[in-house]
């Protein structure tokens, strides 16, 4: 492929070479072509398809390679044909010399341009896929633009070339159609600035850009449309700009946003402020997983030298210190911090009545004269849906009759406990079922993980989902994929779910149930589906996170696609300044790079692609990997497991993806989330210095793999026989 590339381009070089060099550029000047007008119709007479083969062909060449003097040989086409067969002729001849001008560039310059500027070329390539057709007739009418420019650029696009060609072809019909004309009125004219006068150039760029304002005005139906059935209670003020359900993640900096920017905003929460993650989700878990390592460190303290202990606890002081880390970290999302911000927040359930009306059903003790809880009506500019997500509970008969907790529930529940049940079943084999089921092994638990799944950690490479099972089961987790759960039963004093696998029925005795089967997006009581907001899993809505209403957003987990607190945060942004301020600019939300991690020991935490997902969408990739038992400091702190694994564009430095799995792999993942941002490749981190001894270096000696692979062979064998010379 290499060295088809070289030879296209040293045939272009010699083709434009020659152009240059017998000054053949003197033939396609106005003063020429007028001078040899009889000549040329002389010959059209005698010989009509010879010429009219020619001329084509003549016409192809000059337009794959970009030659100047388009023009002239448009109006040569209408001089010498007349203006329908010269308008046949030259449109074709046009459009195919157009079209390979195209592809030349999509063969050469495609690839280095991927390689160098690839996440924004897919930015744009995605942009192409919706709406390219529609942009490239808008320039392709506006016969003042460049056009060779225009064969380059989209030749650096993933635009098909069969639409390229045809979009191409109806488009510069109508300035091909002036140029034949002009050719046609050959003897009166003076130059060829006497064709497009101001008046005929002022037509065509209302030409050029009337499909876009057509495109605006049938937005603007569409939307006035969308609004119709509400136009007899649209507002004529509003009480608020903005208007924020949800007091998780995407709520609160959407709201913190709006304070910051002066505008007037509500926020909304109906329950505990700081939502999922601070209540139920990432705090609590995190603080369990702090202590259950800190056990599993006991056990094995022949690891650093100590003797091994079995510690002694109490598992409700254990499930203390959770509520204890939730209470000292809730002042950060607090009531109090948000209104000293100039959020008003309200404690209630917000519904929406209209698409500017929200009803808040407070719950701060208040009720009205019926004696129920007092409602209140806000309108607002723009609202945004930040209601979170809930955990998934399987529909398996007798599930309720035996019980069960959540990730969201056994926070409480757990806390009751004197002692941690001695016979846990966790259903679901992610991330959540994961940590929890190491954390409750750690702690003396006798651990059941159920996975329908053929492996845990399904998302990640099976590599991760080996290790990860390893270490599990080096806990005394009993790890169990490929099982069905099919029931749930009471068998005398005991509590049994029945699995299937390969065809027979297992019972699994349990005196606790932990459902972690995933979560779904909060859609039901909101008004959403009174006033027709699609929902499907979450709610539907576009690349500005607008919904059906352009003033309605969502964010976090109710809009997806991720389920991060992170991720929440960053769509927050998108939504609050678009609904702000939409009007003048509109931001499409930006996932190119999203880190995620698994807080099991060893850690798992991802940015990117990883082989698998390369794999499915047919990504070209390279994999660099450095064991992190060779590290010095992991080594010295006994965590000398793991590995981190990057995948790279191949013989290029560009990051595709990174996975890295050992102690603090969500940390040591944040140096290559930056790097992916902001387009640095591996060079860069290997001519970072990295402090020594410290996890970090993994990164750096994985990089310095790289380079190893893609070491310079001939140029070192070389040198090699420099040195040899220069000791004699």
């Amino acid at each position: 492929m290499r060295l088809r590339k070289i030879v296209l381009l040293l045939l272009l070089a010699l083709v434009i070479g020659a152009f240059v060099v017998l000054d053949l550029g003197r033939y396609l000047s106005f003063e020429q072509l007028k001078a040899s007008q009889a000549s040329f119709n002389q010959l059209y007479a005698q010989q009509p398809l010879v010429v009219a083969a020619v001329y084509f062909l003549i016409y192809v060449v000059a337009t794959a390679l970009s030659f100047p003097g388009a023009v002239i040989i448009t109006l040569a086409g209408g001089a010498v044909f007349g203006l329908w067969w010269g308008l046949l002729i030259v449109s074709f001849a046009s459009t195919i010399g157009a079209t390979l001008a195209f592809l030349a560039s999509r063969f050469v310059l495609r690839d280095w341009v991927e390689s160098r500027f690839g996440q924004r070329l897919a930015d744009i390539n995605a942009g192409v896929d919706k709406e390219g057709a529609f942009y490239l007739f808008s320039l392709r009418l506006i016969p003042v633009l460049p056009f060779f420019l225009i064969n380059l650029l989209m030749g650096l696009t993933r635009m098909k070339t069969w639409t390229y060609y045809w979009v191409s072809q109806i488009g510069m019909l109508a300035g091909t159609a002036v140029y034949v004309n002009a050719g046609t009125q050959l003897a009166q004219l003076d130059s060829v600035r006497g064709i497009l006068s101001p008046a005929l150039l002022g037509s065509f760029v209302l030409l050029g850009i009337f499909p876009l304002l057509a495109r605006r005005g049938v937005a603007a139906m569409q939307k006035r449309q969308v609004y119709a059935r509400w136009a007899s209670v649209r507002p004529k003020t509003f009480d608020r700009n903005l208007i924020v359900i949800g007091g998780g993640a995407a709520g609160l900096v959407s709201a913190y946003i709006a304070a910051a920017v002066k505008a007037k905003v509500t926020l909304i929460e109906a329950h505990k402020m700081g939502g999922d993650c601070l209540n139920y989700g990432c705090v609590p878990s995190k603080a369990l997983i702090k202590s259950a390592k800190l056990a599993h460190q006991m056990r094995h303290g022949a690891q650093y030298g100590l003797s091994n202990t079995s510690p002694s606890f109490s598992f409700k002081a254990v499930m203390q210190r959770v509520h204890d880390v939730i209470r000292a970290i809730a002042p950060h999302d607090s009531v109090e911090r948000y209104t000293g911000l100039g959020v008003e927040v309200l404690q209630g359930y917000g519904k929406l009545v209209n698409p500017w009306t929200v009803e808040v059903a407070l719950n701060d003790g208040t009720t009205g004269p019926d004696g129920t809880p007092k409602v209140i009506r806000l309108t607002a500019c723009s609202i945004v849906i930040a209601a979170g997500a809930q955990p998934v509970v399987p529909d398996l008969p007798g599930l309720d009759d035996v019980g069960y907790v959540t990730s969201d529930t056994l926070w409480d529940e757990f806390a009751k406990l004197d002692d941690i049940p001695q016979r846990i079943v966790v259903l679901g084999g992610g991330p959540i079922g994961c940590e929890l089921s190491q954390s409750f092994a750690r702690l003396g638990a006798q651990v059941t993980q159920v996975e329908l799944g053929d492996r845990i950690m399904v998302r990640e490479d099976e590599e991760v989902s080996v290790l990860a099972r390893a270490a599990l089961q080096a806990e005394g987790v009993q790890v169990l994929t490929g099982h069905k759960a099919l029931r749930c039963e009471h068998r005398g004093a005991e509590k049994v779910l029945v699995v299937s696998t390969q065809g027979r029925e297992v019972a699994i005795v349990f005196d606790a149930l932990v459902c972690a089967v995933g979560r779904q997006a909060r859609l039901q009581g909101y008004g959403l589906e009174d006033i027709g907001v699609p929902t499907h899993r979450t709610v539907e809505t576009n690349d500005y996170l607008q919904t059906l209403y352009p003033n309605i957003y969502a964010a976090g987990d109710v809009a997806g696609p991720y389920q991060f607190t992170h991720t929440a945060a960053h769509q927050a942004w998108y939504a609050a300044v678009n609904a702000l301020f939409g009007d003048f600019k509109l931001f499409k939300a930006d996932y190119r790079v999203i880190p995620c991690a698994t807080f099991m020991d060893p850690e798992v935490a991802r940015v990117g692609l990883n082989e698998q997902e390369a794999k499915a969408q047919g990504i070209a990739y390279e994999v660099t990997q450095y064991g992190i038992d060779d590290l010095d400091r992991a080594i010295a702190d006994s965590e000398a497991q793991g590995f981190v694994k990057v995948l790279t564009v191949p013989g290029k430095d560009r990051i595709l993806g990174v996975t890295i799995v050992g102690t603090h792999a969500g940390d040591l993942l944040a140096e290559y989330v930056l790097a992916m941002k902001h387009g640095l490749g591996l060079k860069k981190i290997l001519g970072t210095i990295h402090t020594y001894p410290t996890l970090s270096e993994a990164n750096k000696y994985a990089a310095g793999e790289w380079q190893r692979a893609h070491a310079p062979h001939r140029l070192l064998a070389w040198a090699r026989k420099f040195h040899d010379w220069r000791r004699g």
